[in-house]
Formats: C-alpha cells, sequence, structure tokens
C-alpha cells in the first residue's frame, strides 16, 4: 500500500470543496466556484477569509452570497470573514467549464470563450456574436432586450426552437 501524503493545507482543500456547495442565489444550478466569483481563500488558526468579486457593481445578489458563504463555512473555523474585492475585475473567463455545463442546462447561455482576457468591464450592450442556444444549440438567435433581469444578462431569441433565452453578457 502506498501512503499517500497529506495535503499541506487540508483546511484550504476543505474549504474550497465546501464552497462547491454555496450557489447563485439567482441561478441555483451554479456554485459561487463555478461562476468564478470566489476569489482568494486563506486559512489560518480559527480562521478563514474568503474575497468574493462582484460580477458587477451593484449586483443584488452579493449580499445573499457573502451570507451564504458565511453559513456554510461557520462549522470549519471560529471566525469566517467574507469580503468583497475590488483588486481584479470578474470575467465571464472565470466561469468553470463545469459552470458553463451548468448554466446550459438550466436554460441560459454562457458567452462565448474570449480568445483573449482583454480586462474589460461589463459593457451594457451584450457582444456579439450571440452564443448558442442552450435548448438546441442553433446560432439562429436574435437579440431581444439588452436588458435582462440583472445587468449581467441579456434576453435573446432562439429562430429555430422558438424558445427565449437569458445570455450572460460577455465581460
Amino acid at each position: 500500500m502506498v501512503a499517500v501524503a497529506p495535503s499541506p493545507r487540508p483546511l484550504e482543500s476543505a474549504v474550497w470543496a465546501a464552497l462547491h456547495d454555496v450557489h447563485d442565489p439567482e441561478i441555483p444550478t451554479i456554485s459561487v466556484v463555478d461562476l468564478g466569483v470566489v476569489r482568494r481563500v486563506e486559512t489560518g488558526a480559527g480562521t478563514i477569509r474568503v474575497e468574493l468579486l462582484l460580477t458587477f457593481i451593484g449586483c443584488p445578489a452579493i449580499e445573499v452570497m457573502r451570507h451564504d458563504v458565511e453559513q456554510r463555512l461557520h462549522d470549519f473555523a471560529d471566525e469566517v470573514r467574507v469580503e468583497i474585492s475590488f483588486a481584479e475585475p470578474w470575467t465571464t473567463e472565470r466561469i468553470t467549464p463545469a459552470g458553463r455545463a451548468a448554466l446550459r442546462l438550466a436554460g441560459f447561455a454562457p458567452p462565448p470563450p474570449s480568445p483573449v482576457d482583454n480586462g474589460r468591464m461589463l459593457s451594457i450592450l451584450p457582444s456579439l456574436p450571440v452564443g448558442e442556444c442552450p435548448y438546441c444549440g442553433s446560432r439562429n438567435t436574435t437579440l431581444e432586450n439588452a436588458f435582462g433581469p440583472t445587468l449581467c444578462r441579456a434576453i435573446y431569441h432562439c429562430a429555430d426552437c422558438a424558445q427565449p433565452f437569458e445570455q450572460f453578457k460577455e465581460v
């Protein structure tokens, strides 16, 4: 039997695993980790510090996310701090492949991966071309409304399957 060395930071690994249980309150099919809003996790003796990135300034879900992260990590340490970070902007490139799949299954179209990270902030109008329809995979889609239910999403319509869908705006 081969002995496996313990992780040098077992608490940090456990925290990252637990954060996969915390979901975006507006899209409960995707975790905050797969959405890419967890910037950093730091652990110490009896303490955990988590940095969250805003998908956009004024995101109404951030306080719910902060609370849910604190609640989920409460059993891991006496002190849990969840802070909002402005050290770098959140971009759609931070959405993991598993997160993109979860969004599609829920009827959301993530923006197509950008060839380069240009560090742009979220624009009001979604960038073109439109991604695939999450229902049928068609690219025969049109913008119906640039202002979806939140600032980070727009509403599109698929001409092939006649379904409306939301797409994350590219950042």
